[in-house]
């Protein structure tokens, strides 16, 4: 239902934030690491999952896709909850989380307040394969926002969106903290 939201910061917290949005507050809930991307900061994009429940509706916010992501299959996991999967997230980078399920380190993962073994097993049972795709499909240090509107004016100059994506991959793997400028510019090299 909602991609994004971006907007100026008006409340956050290690576990929460609140977005102002053309004079609407959103209240996210956040992981420390989004928590440690915008806690400064005036502005956020945050990247939104919505939950509804019985009893409630929730918003999820992430600073990266990347984050939403693993959060999104964290949650696909029987026994995982919204809350849970943050408690992961704040735990461990999306990066270390990669790694550790890759690795198979049910002991490491594990020492989530709240995640038992029995839990931290199954998570790396069902993700172990799922994790090679998330990896190629996220850019490694350039913000979302900032590949996205390369690939939008690449678009605008007429390149097809599946030439363009894969040209930006090819040059973020390259490049990973190339500006938007840049990235538009080598991207046309390639098309």
């Amino acid at each position: 239902m909602y991609e994004y939201i971006r907007g100026k910061v008006a409340e956050v917290a290690p576990t929460y934030a609140v977005i102002d949005a053309a004079g609407v507050g959103y209240l996210l809930n956040i992981s420390l690491e989004t928590f440690s991307a915008i806690e400064k900061a005036d502005e956020a994009k945050l990247w939104v999952h919505f939950i509804v429940r019985e009893d409630a509706q929730q918003l999820y916010g992430f600073a990266s896709r990347e984050e939403r992501e693993l959060f999104r299959l964290l949650i696909g996991v029987s026994g995982v909850g919204g809350n849970t999967a943050r408690m992961i997230l704040s735990t461990y980078s999306p990066r270390e989380l990669q790694q550790i399920i890759q690795a198979g380190n049910a002991v490491l993962l594990k020492n989530v307040k709240g995640l038992g073994l029995k839990t931290a097993q199954k998570i790396i049972v069902e993700l172990t394969g799922k994790m090679v795709d998330l990896a190629t499909t996220n850019t490694p240090t350039t913000s979302s926002a900032d590949t996205d509107e390369a690939l939008a004016a690449l678009q605008m100059l007429g390149f097809a969106k599946t030439a363009a994506e894969k040209a930006l991959q090819a040059i973020l793997k390259e490049q990973p903290s190339a500006p938007v400028e840049e990235l538009v510019r080598l991207a046309l090299k390639r098309l």
